[in-house]
């Protein structure tokens, strides 16, 4: 290329340059959102979007103020149920003793306690499960007991609410916890 043209180019992109800056001072963008969630962003208008104009700043120089990408989608929230509210609807419904990890030590108590908000209702019991295995000994309504004299391992411990109008249930999470016997061999049953 001959270096009078290369100049006549440059000067033709500086001009063409300077009119789009001047020139872009708005621009018009469209957003929706299709029926599967995603959202979409277009110069074309499209039925239901919504038009958003973005500006430059008033400086000559200033650069066109651009729409930031989308955020990644997540999928769209399912549709919130409809019909009567379950009975199981608790605010509140965790063990809180033992806490998840506690070791305890010898034949220390074990307090068990079920925290439940609002109360039990009188079609409603309650079921203790150690280990997978059904506590028999609770009554249908026990929200909170003791265990005693469990041998060294590790233990899991749940509670099932079951309403016997409506056939629902509904089980807290599982808390583990260890229980750690003092050895034979240690220092405290030795013979004098």
């Amino acid at each position: 290329m001959q270096p009078r043209r290369a100049w006549k180019l440059a000067g033709a992109l500086a001009a063409l340059g300077v009119l789009v800056a001047f020139g872009a001072r708005a621009t018009v963008v469209y957003k929706w959102i299709d029926a599967s969630g995603l959202v979409h962003y277009s110069d074309q208008p499209a039925p239901g979007a919504e038009k958003i104009v973005t500006a430059t700043n008033s400086a000559p120089n200033a650069a066109a103020t651009t729409v930031a990408a989308p955020a990644p989608h997540s999928a769209a929230a399912p549709p919130a149920k409809k019909g009567p509210p379950s009975a199981l609807d608790y605010s509140q419904f965790s063990i809180t003793s033992p806490v998840h990890d506690q070791t305890f030590f010898g034949d220390e108590p074990i307090n068990v306690h079920l925290a439940l908000d609002p109360a039990l209702k009188p079609d409603q019991t309650i079921t203790w499960h150690l280990n997978g295995k059904q506590l028999d000994d609770q009554g249908p309504d026990t929200t909170q007991f003791t265990l005693q004299s469990l041998a060294r391992g590790t233990y899991t411990v749940a509670a099932t609410i079951t309403d016997q109008t409506s056939g629902e249930s509904k089980s807290t999470d599982s808390v583990s916890f260890f229980v750690h016997q003092p050895s034979a061999l240690s220092p405290q049953h030795r013979n004098p």
